[in-house]
């Protein structure tokens, strides 16, 4: 009876094992090895060109997957939740979402963790549903997360994973390029983990110049930091070859640091300030850059527990770096209290020197 039953035990480790390292091999052949440059295209490319001196605005909102809404937590972050609650409440916060963007009426919009086939989403197909309801913007889409299975947590794991970063705009632009952003984790971690990247649009000016738009989604969870520091090396290098052709720069996003002009201490918590978030670096970039960002509305939120306010960390990690021909008009954080993401949007007002 003791031999039978070791013998079962035996076959059920080996079967688990066999899984597994079937898993890996799937995985690893399956696994998304972008080129460092991919050509992008806009769908429904507007003819209308950026003029000198008139304000425009943009939007940067990390959209969560319509998945983190005020109830959730995430196992990444100190929580258990690996998926969007229901279908249901995917499609309430997509919802919500769409009709924010509607109404802030910005002339581009710059999206992160936007899903287009994922598991923790419901397969609801997000970038397409954004830019259907947008009709009068284009729309470029670029894969910064492509996984067919996150097996992990094991109780409820992730599961496939389709996603990106999508900008719209209501501008004309000349070109769409996906950067696929260095520092990688190692095999077999890579394997189930983003791809970090992001989209380059090129905007002619009515005076010959460029408008160069940058929307990234930069790394937050890599232990010591080397990732994101060669992921800000890479950019560093990338403005100071786009400054030589003298043309504009806005670089926008989901920096998963905390940005410079801000004080997360000034939001009520709590909690102690989480590993993860790291201060930007003093040293980067060109001195004679600025940042348009609200130091005054906090556009994220810790993700160990679901939302309470006065409870969870809150930070500004989401905003705009800009050359110094772009003047700053002004910078709104969207208070939206995190009701369909973790995070909240961000307008801001330029014009063009």
């Amino acid at each position: 009876m003791i031999k039978k039953t070791l013998k079962w035990l035996a076959w059920i480790v080996v079967s688990v094992v066999a899984v597994f390292a079937i898993l890996l091999i799937y995985i690893t052949v399956a696994d998304y090895k972008p080129p460092a440059q991919v050509e992008l295209q806009a769908s429904n490319n507007s003819s209308l060109s950026l003029k000198q001196g008139k304000p425009f605005t943009i939007t940067t909102f990390n959209i969560g997957y319509a998945g983190l809404d005020q109830g959730q937590d995430f196992f990444m972050d100190g929580g258990t939740m690996s998926r969007s609650r229901s279908k249901e409440q995917t499609e309430t916060n997509l919802n919500a979402i769409v009709d924010f963007l509607s109404g802030t009426r910005s002339n581009l919009y710059m999206l992160q963790e936007v899903d287009e086939n994922s598991s923790r989403s419901n397969h609801i197909n997000e970038v397409k549903k954004i830019s259907d309801s947008l009709q009068e913007y284009s729309n470029t889409f670029a894969y910064n997360y492509k996984v067919p299975w996150v097996p992990i947590p094991l109780t409820h794991p992730m599961g496939g994973v389709k996603s990106g970063l999508l900008t719209l705009s209501t501008f004309n632009s000349t070109s769409q390029t996906r950067f696929d952003l260095p520092g990688k984790e190692s095999w077999p971690v890579q394997q189930f983990e983003l791809d970090r990247a992001f989209i380059e649009s090129r905007f002619p000016v009515d005076n010959g110049k460029e408008l160069v738009l940058v929307n990234l989604h930069l790394s937050a969870f890599d232990k010591g930091g080397t990732i994101r520091k060669q992921q800000l090396e890479f950019l560093a290098n990338y403005i100071n070859q786009e400054m030589k052709k003298d043309n504009y720069l806005i670089i926008g996003g989901d920096w998963n640091h905390a940005l410079p002009g801000t004080d997360p201490s000034k939001f009520a918590t709590q909690q102690e300030w989480p590993e993860w978030l790291q201060p930007f670096p003093d040293s980067f970039g060109p001195s004679d850059f600025k940042w348009a960002v609200d130091p005054n509305t906090p556009s994220v939120r810790t993700l160990d527990v679901a939302y309470q306010q006065g409870v969870n960390f809150l930070a500004v990690i989401d905003g705009f770096l800009v050359s110094p021909n772009v003047e700053i008009v002004n910078v709104t954080g969207h208070q939206l209290n995190f009701a369909n993401s973790d995070h909240n949007p961000v307008t801001a007002s330029f014009t063009l020197k």
